[in-house]
């Protein structure tokens, strides 16, 4: 089943041979990323989102204050703090996780 399937990438390479896909040119980008580079840029990613989650929860604050007791203002202040507390804590936990996954390669 590996060779048909290899096989069948090797014809719509135009390779015609199984034993050389890596020497095929296929006309796909290539891919020269390393880790370091994947690394930076999702931390940036991730350090973009962990700062709009801060924003939300000063602007829910803010909100929170200014709703003079209205229960609605308030109500949705709170939610809005707790969303954005939970993006900022899968957002913490995705830099460990990607830095342990990259540390580790």
């Amino acid at each position: 089943m590996i060779n048909a399937l290899l096989s069948h990438f090797a014809e719509t390479a135009n390779c015609g041979d199984t034993q050389h896909i890596g020497s095929c040119t296929t006309n796909l980008p290539a891919i020269t990323a390393g880790s370091g580079e994947v690394q930076t840029v999702l931390n940036i990613l991730f350090g973009i989102i962990g700062a709009l989650s801060i924003l939300m929860i000063v602007i829910a604050g803010l909100r929170f204050i200014t709703g003079q007791g209205n229960p609605q203002e308030i109500s949705k202040a709170r939610s809005t703090i707790i969303y954005a507390l939970v993006g900022l804590i899968i957002s913490l936990a995705a830099v460990s996780i990607v830095n342990l996954a990259v540390n580790k390669l």
